[in-house]
């Protein structure tokens, strides 16, 4: 009987130990479980982290390089620029350049070259040709006070009550106050007949120079119906000596998909080449300077080795 009370009891501390020794081991098991669990939460995030690190770190770098090329481009072109300015003789400001500019303007009215735009005809042009026409003097004005020997500029035959000068004022800030000549009289009534050249494209007789003591008219004529003959009429009707520029003489046809070939141009454009051929001397370069190229003409080729690129700049008579 002791001896199985004995058992008993050592049997039951056994469980008893058992049980103890197992809830410990669960209790080792969850915590360790729970490490495990905290490790690989913690974990995750670290790695993702090295990860992106990685990649940041790439696109610093490439950031950093690109950085690099641009401060040495920079660099490099604050140096070029600098050896151009040295190079380069001084610029002058916008306000000397508008009191040189005006100096010229006012020299012009007395010794220019005079170039009269006869505004007679815009009673033949439509709405949208009389538009076109205030765009040109907008332009030739422009050429001409930008130009190292300007031309004294007459406008003749613009009413007050016209069309075109509505349009000239609407388009054209400031236009009342352009440093040109603007009448309502006739360059008949201004100039003797005898001093008047008139450009006209329908003209026989080419001009062969440019002599100071005439005057130039241009018929103030945007024509897209094509009424021909209509400013030789004109210069006839004044009793003035009618010329074309010498197209014909310095220029030839180019081959073209349209196979269009005109020398109709704007009065802005006639005057651009005859400022560049007054500072030039030459036909062929300020034809080939500004003739518009869709034109459908080309300098001839004998005429090609007179073309300077940075011609004298020195007022000449001669048309040769």
């Amino acid at each position: 009987m002791s001896k199985l009370f004995i058992t008993s009891e050592m049997a039951d501390g056994s469980s008893g130990w058992s049980e103890k020794q197992t809830d410990g081991f669960s209790e080792l098991m969850e915590l360790l479980n729970i490490d495990v669990q905290e490790e690989e939460l913690q974990g995750t995030p670290e790695r993702d982290q090295a990860h992106c690190s990685k990649n940041v770190l790439r696109k610093q770098r490439h950031w950093q390089r690109q950085l690099a090329a641009k401060k040495s481009r920079r660099k490099e072109e604050k140096l070029r620029r600098k050896l151009n300015r040295e190079a380069a003789p001084p610029q002058q400001s916008k306000r000397v350049m508008k009191a040189i500019r005006r100096e010229r303007l006012a020299e012009a009215r007395s010794s220019g070259l005079k170039v009269c735009v006869d505004l007679s005809m815009t009673h033949c042009m439509s709405d949208k040709e009389v538009s076109r026409l205030a765009a040109q003097l907008r332009r030739l004005y422009g050429s001409n006070k930008k130009a190292l020997h300007p031309f004294h500029l007459f406008l003749t035959d613009l009413r007050e009550d016209s069309r075109l000068l509505s349009e000239c004022v609407r388009m054209n800030a400031g236009f009342l106050d352009y440093s040109m000549e603007i009448t309502q009289q006739s360059c008949l009534d201004i100039f003797p007949a005898q001093s008047l050249v008139y450009l006209s494209p329908d003209a026989e007789q080419a001009l062969d120079c440019v002599e100071r003591d005439k005057v130039y008219v241009l018929g103030g004529l945007v024509d897209e119906s094509v009424q021909k003959t209509l400013s030789l009429c004109r210069a006839k009707e004044l009793g003035a000596r009618v010329v074309r520029l010498p197209i014909d003489e310095y220029m030839q046809k180019k081959h073209n998909g349209k196979n269009f070939h005109s020398k109709i141009l704007a009065i802005n454009q006639v005057v651009d080449i005859m400022l560049t051929l007054c500072d030039t001397g030459s036909w062929a370069h300020a034809l080939s300077k500004w003739f518009p190229q869709g034109k459908g003409y080309v300098v001839a080729p004998h005429y090609q080795d007179s073309i300077s690129p940075d011609p004298p700049h020195a007022v000449s008579t001669s048309g040769k």
